[in-house]
């Protein structure tokens, strides 16, 4: 019991104790509240001290924040300065190069109009190339004597440069030939691009497989030229017969006496190879599969209101017995009504043919659609509608691509002016072998 007793006391005395230091608490606490009765404005004060160092804290805060993104703009900017220094060294690396390849370019190109001036002499002036000879002649054949030696002959000058041209690399890829699935079997044919040749000069490279005095291109590099293509087609260069143009109505059928200009070009003999050129013009393939007769035109704006088209046909009809519903015709690549227009003289007579030929038509020139104006010709003439193929159709691969739309594939006297290239369509009737 005495045990007891004693640990009740101490028990006590400890909440004693306690209590006594909670109303000291209380005390000071009522003290504290006392005094901020009397004196508000150190209650303030305490309050506004506290916000004020809590408010110094986030403000060292963004201090050093902003002080982070002030170095890592800083290290940016240096970046930004290196990357500029950079660019500007090799911008002017890039300048150097260009005009390094330009400075190329420009020999080269100096280089083949010398060769082309070179090669029209040989062509133009063989007789005056004895100085050329002699030294060589001399030289070899020195115990021969002067008076033995004899100027190189005419052809013998053009077969030493047709050599030389055959060694020639080609020119922007290979020999690209477009083809029709319309024409049959029996019959080669296609549509040549501009890839693949020899011809140097810009608005000629590179397979031009034309040369006239208004153009710059020697006759022989075109020779050399179509020699290419026949190799890639599998035709005899000798057999080539290309349409010579006055964008009129005339037809030339083979075996008969040929006419000093035609724009169209009609046979049955096998292995003969016809041909007409475009560059923006239309070159027109005909084919009869029943009677074995084939034809070819070069069609123009003037020519087409002349009707060459089926003036071509009829001849097919009239000399070889082909009949209308038995013939194909296909529309090779030429100038579309995206890039064509005419006087609005001229472009009234093909809104005469058809009023769809003709867009833009109150304009000053309105464009013109010479190939829609074929085809609407062709079937008032009696060719059946889906024996014609154009840029209409739309069961076949589309081989009337627009020439002036096209420069990486085709010549354009529209886009490249007057010493523009000449690509063709070509067509032969296959032997029985």
């Amino acid at each position: 019991m005495a045990i007891f007793r004693k640990e009740s006391q101490t028990a006590i005395h400890r909440k004693l104790v306690e209590k006594r230091v909670i109303i000291k608490k209380l005390a000071e606490k009522r003290e504290e509240l006392r005094a901020d009765l009397h004196n508000p404005e150190g209650n303030v004060m305490r309050q506004a001290q506290k916000e004020t160092d809590e408010l110094k804290v986030q403000v060292s805060a963004m201090k050093d924040l902003i002080s982070e993104k002030t170095k890592l703009l800083e290290k940016e900017q240096d970046i930004h300065t290196q990357l500029r220094k950079d660019t500007e060294i090799q911008n002017r690396r890039s300048e150097a190069i260009v005009k390094r390849l330009l400075c190329q370019l420009n020999k080269a190109q100096t280089n083949h109009r010398e060769l082309s001036d070179d090669i029209c002499r040989l062509e133009n002036e063989a007789g005056d190339l004895r100085r050329l000879y002699s030294f060589e002649y001399d030289t070899a054949f020195n115990e021969c004597s002067a008076s033995n030696m004899a100027a190189p002959s005419a052809s013998h000058v053009r077969n030493e440069v047709a050599i030389f041209l055959k060694q020639l690399l080609a020119l922007k890829g290979k020999i690209d030939i477009l083809k029709s699935s319309l024409i049959p079997d029996c019959f080669s044919h296609g549509f040549t691009t501009r890839t693949g040749g020899i011809s140097y000069i810009p608005t000629l490279s590179s397979l031009n497989l034309f040369s006239s005095s208004r153009r710059r291109d020697p006759k022989a590099v075109v020779a050399e030229n179509i020699r290419r293509l026949g190799l890639h087609a599998g035709f005899d260069p000798e057999k080539f017969h290309l349409v010579k143009t006055n964008h009129a109505n005339d037809v030339w059928v083979i075996g008969k006496p040929a006419p000093e200009s035609y724009d169209g070009i009609v046979t049955n003999q096998v292995g003969v190879v016809i041909a007409a050129p475009g560059a923006d013009c239309m070159p027109l393939l005909f084919a009869d599969p029943v009677a074995k007769v084939i034809g070819v035109a070069h069609a123009g704006y003037k020519g087409t209101l002349m009707g060459i088209a089926m003036a071509t046909v009829n001849a097919m009809v009239t000399e070889f017995g082909s009949e209308l519903t038995d013939i194909v015709a296909v529309i090779g690549p030429s100038v579309g009504p995206c890039c064509f227009s005419l006087v609005k003289e001229s472009a009234e007579e093909f809104h005469n043919i058809h009023p769809d030929c003709v867009k833009a038509r109150g304009s000053r020139k309105p464009y013109v659609d010479i190939r829609l104006a074929t085809r609407i010709l062709l079937q008032q003439g009696g060719l059946l509608p889906h024996h014609i193929q154009d840029n209409t159709v739309t069961d076949r691969p589309n081989l009337t691509l627009c020439t002036a739309c096209h420069p990486e594939s085709f010549f354009s006297h529209v886009r490249d002016g007057n010493n523009f290239g000449t690509q063709i369509g070509f067509l032969w009737i296959k032997g029985s072998n």
